[in-house]
C-alpha cells in the first residue's frame, strides 16, 4: 500500500510538470504571437488550450484516488492540497494565454501600433515568473519562490505603466483607440498570468514549510518559523 502511495505522488507531481510545462509554452508563443504577430502561433495556443484542461482534471482525479488510498498526513496531505491549488492557476495561465492570443489575431488584422517596450518588459517577466516557480516547485525552494513572489510588484508596475502609456497615446491618436484597448486587455492577461504564478508560490511555500500564506507572499519571511510537520 506504502509502495501505491508513493507511486501515486510521484506520479501526481509528473502530471503537474506536464501541465506547467504547457502553460509556460502557451505563455510564450501568445506573447510572441502578440509581440511578433504571428497569427499561426496564436492559433496553436487555443488549439492545444484543451490539452490544459484535461490534466488539470487528471489532477483531481489523482488526488481524490490519493487522499481515499493513503490517508496522508502531514507534508503528504500538503504536498496533495498545493497540487489542487497549483492546477488550478496554472489552467488560469492556460486561459490567459488564450486570451492574449485572441488578442492577437484581433491587432494582427490592423496596423501595427508603435512598439511596446513596457509591454514586452512584462511578458519577459511574467515568463521568467512561471519558469521560476516551476522550478521552485520541483526543488521545493521556498527561496526560489519568494523570489518569485517579490517579482509580482514589477509585473505590477510594468502593468500600470501600460496603462497610462496606452490612454495617453488614445487622447492623441482618436484612430488607434480600439487598438489600445486589445493592447491593454492583452497586457491585464498577462499581469493576471503574473498574479498566477505567485500563487504557484504560495502554494510552494505551503507544501515545503505548512505555513499558509495565501494573498501575503511577501511577508513570508515574518512566518516561516513553523516547522515541517
Amino acid at each position: 500500500m506504502e509502495t501505491r502511495f508513493s507511486s501515486g505522488l510521484e506520479e501526481l507531481q509528473m502530471t503537474i510538470l506536464q501541465m506547467a510545462a504547457l502553460a509556460e509554452e502557451a505563455l510564450r508563443r501568445a506573447t510572441k504571437a502578440l509581440l511578433q504577430r504571428d497569427d499561426s502561433l496564436a492559433r496553436k495556443v487555443l488549439e492545444e488550450d484543451r490539452q490544459i484542461d484535461l490534466l488539470e482534471l487528471e489532477v483531481d482525479r489523482h488526488s481524490l484516488r490519493l487522499l481515499a488510498l493513503g490517508q496522508p498526513m502531514a507534508r503528504d496531505l500538503r504536498f496533495i492540497i498545493g497540487a489542487l491549488r497549483i492546477a488550478v492557476e496554472l489552467e488560469r495561465i492556460g486561459d490567459q494565454a488564450t486570451n492574449i492570443a485572441r488578442r492577437a489575431i484581433s491587432l494582427n488584422s490592423r496596423p501595427p501600433l508603435p512598439r511596446n517596450g513596457a509591454l514586452e518588459e512584462l511578458a519577459d517577466t511574467a515568463l521568467v515568473m512561471l519558469h521560476t516557480v516551476i522550478s521552485s516547485f520541483v526543488n521545493q525552494d521556498t527561496d526560489i519562490a519568494t523570489d518569485v513572489c517579490k517579482m509580482d510588484d514589477v509585473a505590477d508596475q510594468l502593468h500600470s505603466t501600460i496603462l497610462k502609456d496606452a490612454l495617453a497615446y488614445m487622447a492623441c491618436e482618436a484612430p488607434a483607440v480600439e487598438r489600445s484597448v486589445q493592447t491593454i486587455n492583452a497586457a491585464k492577461s498577462l499581469e493576471r498570468a503574473a498574479d498566477q504564478t505567485t500563487n504557484i508560490a504560495e502554494s510552494v511555500i505551503f507544501i515545503a514549510k505548512g505555513v499558509n500564506i495565501k494573498h501575503h507572499c511577501q511577508e513570508r519571511e515574518q512566518k516561516t518559523g513553523a516547522g515541517n510537520g
